[in-house]
């Protein structure tokens, strides 16, 4: 995504919540947060899924980029925005339907993803996707790849064979590209841990590299290096901690696990989080470090 778009995402987030706390001066129970939440979710996604799901995603989205980009970013942003959506969503969906209303918006948004999935992969659909032409496509597979792992009950289970099978085709696809020496290596990982899970020919090299080298960079009290060296950013957050822990479990459910090191990663995660936990200020506010800044409040 765009950084100008993210910026206006954030400063929606952040009004929203300044005007949810101004309104209700009680505390919230704990059912009035999770719906504060999942109206949150539900704003950010539907557009994604709602026009992708009808393959009108590339005629509607409007593109932005910032002053300094080095292209126009119109061969990577549909991917950018459906894969990391789903990426996020993928847990909550993968609770299933039921009779509550939010049972209800779940079921609604499991069918709009499945036929994202379907107009994403598809090579004759208008919104298939870049998957292997320059490198950032590598990063946002991942993260479609990372939704199915996560929610593979709801997002892959149902899935016709026709697009299973172009799933297949467009993660391998992403062969082609070279990751760097840093946590994209971990891009690659959970690709071929998605092949692996979903019962076609992982490459192990791919699949084993950045568990290797994310262990040797592991740096002490929950954090590992972006690569060799250490970034004080929130990337353990968004790539690092949670691709390892899906990627380990994955090989341990397929037979092909590294236990001692997946119980090592679990045990560095929830050190993580607490400190993650403690970096939030009494006004709700995080520290302003590292890249991303536009969309920090994402990482807690």
């Amino acid at each position: 995504m765009t950084v100008s778009f993210l910026k206006i995402l954030f400063i929606a987030f952040a009004m929203n919540a300044f005007t949810y706390a101004q309104t209700n001066t009680k505390e919230p129970s704990p059912e009035e947060v999770r719906d504060y939440y999942v109206q949150t979710l539900v704003k950010i996604a539907d557009p994604v899924l709602t026009n992708l799901s009808k393959g009108k995603l590339k005629k509607n989205m409007p593109i932005e980029r910032s002053p300094g980009a080095w292209d126009d970013r119109t061969h990577v942003t549909y991917l950018e925005a459906f894969g990391r959506t789903l990426s996020g969503m993928a847990p909550w969906l993968e609770l299933g339907a039921d009779k509550t209303a939010e049972g209800k918006l779940r079921e609604k948004y499991i069918e709009l993803a499945k036929k994202a999935i379907d107009k994403a992969t598809d090579p004759e659909s208008a919104d298939f996707m870049n998957f292997s032409e320059d490198k950032q496509p590598l990063v946002d597979a991942a993260f479609f790849a990372q939704a199915l792992l996560r929610a593979p009950t709801q997002l892959w289970e149902p899935l016709s064979e026709k697009t299973k099978g172009n799933v297949i085709n467009a993660l391998k696809s992403t062969r082609k590209i070279e990751p760097y020496y840093s946590n994209w290596l971990l891009f690659t990982g959970m690709v071929e841990a998605a092949l692996l899970k979903f019962g076609d020919e992982a490459d192990l090299f791919r699949l084993e590299q950045p568990v290797q080298k994310h262990m040797e960079w592991y740096l002490g009290d929950g954090i590992y290096g972006d690569g060799p060296d250490f970034h004080w950013d929130y990337y353990n957050s968004y790539v690092i901690q949670p691709m390892l822990l899906d990627i380990l479990k994955t090989m341990e459910e397929k037979g092909v696990g590294r236990t001692e090191d997946y119980k090592k990663v679990q045990e560095r995660a929830q050190r993580y989080a607490q400190i993650q936990e403690r970096l939030i200020s009494p006004e709700g506010t995080y520290p302003p470090i590292g890249r991303s800044l536009a969309y920090r409040f994402g990482a807690f």
